[in-house]
């Protein structure tokens, strides 16, 4: 099967995924296409299976914990308030989850709810930018390598 997320693990590693953050056990920590909430990212797992539950016990726990482990870098390096996880799996079949940094800058009535409920102008109004993003790419990227460390 060729979904999106399919297609962005095969740039990943063939190293043409500009937004590739870095590799992790369970996959790629990449920054999402829309930035309008600066460090926004999604964790592809590799293989991708089509959901979680399709995992192990032991693949899960290493997945989950890789997407903590990216929102404590994103919460670290941007300052955020607190990290927003989402696993849909609505549209393709191909397990990817969301790591949202939430930022107490949000207007209240936008901060307390889910963040694809911004107006979709808006969310696309920052895309990402391989030159503006690669500093944020780098500090996440470090953040990430100094806790597998501990």
């Amino acid at each position: 099967m060729s979904t999106l997320i399919h297609q962005r693990v095969e740039a990943a590693r063939s190293g043409n995924n500009p937004t590739v953050i870095c590799r992790m056990p369970s996959g790629w920590a990449v920054l999402c296409d829309v930035q309008f909430l600066r460090g926004y990212s999604i964790l592809l797992p590799d293989p991708v299976p089509t959901d979680l539950n399709a995992l192990d016990r032991q693949k899960r726990g290493e997945y989950l914990l890789d997407m903590t482990v990216l929102g404590d870098a994103i919460m670290e390096v941007t300052g955020a308030y607190r990290i927003n996880y989402e696993i849909l799996g609505n549209l393709d079949p191909a397990l990817h989850a969301h790591v949202i940094p939430r930022y107490l800058s949000e207007p209240d009535d936008m901060r307390k709810g889910p963040a694809f409920l911004y107006d979709k102008e808006f969310r696309n109004s920052v895309m990402f930018d391989t030159e503006r993003d690669m500093d944020l790419i780098e500090q996440i990227a470090g953040a990430i390598q100094r806790r597998s460390r501990l």
